[in-house]
């Protein structure tokens, strides 16, 4: 398996790992009964839960263009160092901004964020 291919498996497992971080903290502020039900009345998530939540959400949103990324490389063969090197660069900024948007650091959230589109960048520029 590719580099590249390896961190969008990472990436993936990451994704899970925040939706298991997000239920977790939904339990604790709304409880099971309230999640295993309809939701329809679903009060709003705040603090920890809130964060996660989001945190989970920008994860999903941007995956589906690195993965994009990484499978269009993979097929027609055009993964190369620098396809690998940007998806390192996602995966590890990626786990950073789970983490600093869990903690709650508005500013250094954003560029992490920003520093992951690069490493989108790095790949989507070889595919050209």
């Amino acid at each position: 398996m590719s580099p590249d291919l390896k961190y969008l498996l990472m990436s993936v497992v990451l994704a899970f790992a925040q939706v298991l971080v997000a239920a977790a903290a939904a339990n604790r502020v709304v409880g099971l009964p309230t999640l295993a039900g309809n939701r329809d009345d679903l009060p709003a998530l705040t603090g920890f839960a809130g964060r996660a939540k989001r945190a989970h959400l920008n994860m999903l949103e941007n995956l589906v263009l690195f993965a994009a990324l990484v499978l269009i490389a993979a097929v027609s063969n055009m993964a190369n160092a620098t396809t690998a090197m940007g998806a390192a660069i996602f995966f590890w900024a990626r786990l950073a901004y789970a983490v600093v948007y869990l903690i709650g650091i508005p500013w250094l959230r954003t560029v992490v964020w920003f520093i992951s589109v690069i490493g989108m960048v790095m790949i989507a520029c070889q595919l050209f």
